[in-house]
């Protein structure tokens, strides 16, 4: 007889399975094949890949490494896998409908394995595995927004835009809040906790203070008509030098329609994020800066799992999960905000912090060394928070996103600290 706690396990890792499917198939709703197929940019594969990417890896993962079985589709295998074709030779692919047929055949007999899989031995990779496919859905939903861009669709939002208060910029405007001095947990043993997560570990900081929002387009736009571009004081040699090569004078997903003037600015790379905080006298807060803002309660000396407390993510608390299918306003979710005050720091954009990306005390790589080990490189640095396309198995405070300083098409934006 399966005890209950192991029954009501498999239960939620079903309810996970089918749900994120479910927004991943609606991410390909009625998308052309043209679409399907076109790499939008060279760091990153074609949208259509990374659907058979996530059968390819649920195949090899449950069902031939856990399950012991011969593998689905084997000729898909050397299109699919992560190290095998460059980006740019993955733009041969199968029509949608046959790649979602590889999927469906994938899942079938995952959820047959599920009935008898020794779960309290595997929860862990489980949990990887739907978190996996998380990621690459948002992955997806920004190269979208890439080629959208293109076709000169930058700015729209399918809700529509709204106005902005004058008193809703005085709140804006309330921007820093001060964190005392003092220890909080970092990072996470949660089972769901990701490699570079864990170990949950004290942390010791000094009293800081950190923006109560992301820093906003029309902020930025300050930054941007008063020659931040084109000055140098405000920008690090790195910086400059990537700005000389890059020669931009806005971010990647700039909109001028008004309403996105309260909304937070992002495709910024992190050297643009690092010029602003420059600019304003302050700079980019560090990652154990950033997550304590977001999770500790230092009046009861207890960290939660989201800012604002235990329950899961939903629409009144968050913009992710692509419900709206773009940035909102940043005081838009107040029953969201974390203890310390802080607002929006969960969903909407991935904030840069000062952070490299590094291991934390008692890491250990799983499931395999190239997952998280191998960025640990000096190079690349770390992001927070999550943003409107992060699904919600992806969306706490301790999870950690990492890119190189120079990317900005990323769903990206920041906040200051001091």
């Amino acid at each position: 007889m399966i005890s209950k706690s192991i029954q009501s396990c498999k239960e939620a890792i079903y309810r996970d399975l089918q749900q994120c499917r479910r927004g991943t198939f609606k991410l390909f709703a009625d998308i052309a094949y043209d679409t399907f197929c076109r790499q939008a940019h060279p760091d990153f594969s074609p949208v259509g890949w990374h659907l058979g990417h996530i059968a390819y890896t649920e195949d090899l993962w449950l069902l031939q490494r856990c399950a012991g079985l011969q593998p689905v589709f084997p000729e898909y295998h050397k299109l699919f896998a992560a190290d095998i074709l460059p980006k740019q030779e993955r733009v041969y692919l199968p029509a949608l409908a046959e790649v979602e047929c590889y999927l469906d055949a994938v899942r079938n007999k995952v959820l047959d394995y599920l009935e008898v899989a020794p779960i309290d031995q595997q929860e862990r990779l489980w949990r990887f595995i739907i978190q996996h496919e998380s990621q690459h859905c948002e992955t997806v939903a920004f190269v979208l927004q890439m080629q959208r861009n293109r076709r000169g669709g930058e700015g729209e939002n399918r809700r529509g835009g709204e106005t902005v208060t004058n008193a809703q910029f005085s709140i804006l405007n309330d921007r820093m809040i001060e964190i005392p001095a003092g220890e909080f947990d970092m990072g996470s043993d949660a089972v769901e906790a990701l490699d570079n997560e864990r170990s949950r570990h004290l942390c010791y900081l000094e009293t800081y203070s950190i923006d109560r929002y992301p820093v906003t387009c029309s902020q930025y736009r300050n930054f941007m008509t008063t020659g931040g571009y084109q000055n140098s004081q405000w920008w690090s040699a790195d910086g400059w030098k990537w700005l000389q090569s890059h020669p931009v004078d806005r971010p990647l997903y700039w909109s001028e329609n008004p309403a996105f003037n309260a909304r937070p600015v992002c495709g910024v790379s992190w050297y643009e994020a690092e010029a602003y905080c420059n600019f304003r006298g302050q700079r980019l807060p560090t990652e154990a800066e950033w997550e304590k803002a977001a999770s500790w309660d230092a009046k009861n000396q207890i960290k939660s799992t989201y800012p604002w407390g235990e329950e899961p993510p939903n629409s009144l608390l968050c913009n992710h999960g692509n419900h709206m299918g773009n940035t909102a306003l940043v005081d838009g979710f107040p029953k969201g905000k974390s203890a310390t005050g802080c607002c929006d720091m969960l969903g909407n954009v991935w904030e840069w912090t000062a952070s490299i990306f590094d291991a934390y005390p008692g890491f250990e790589s799983y499931p395999y060394r190239g997952y998280s080990q191998i960025y640990f490189d000096g190079e690349h640095r770390v992001l927070k928070g999550g943003s409107w396309a992060t699904p919600p198995q992806t969306l706490r405070s301790s999870f950690r996103n990492w890119y190189h300083p120079g990317v900005r098409q990323i769903i990206a934006g920041f906040r200051c600290a001091s």
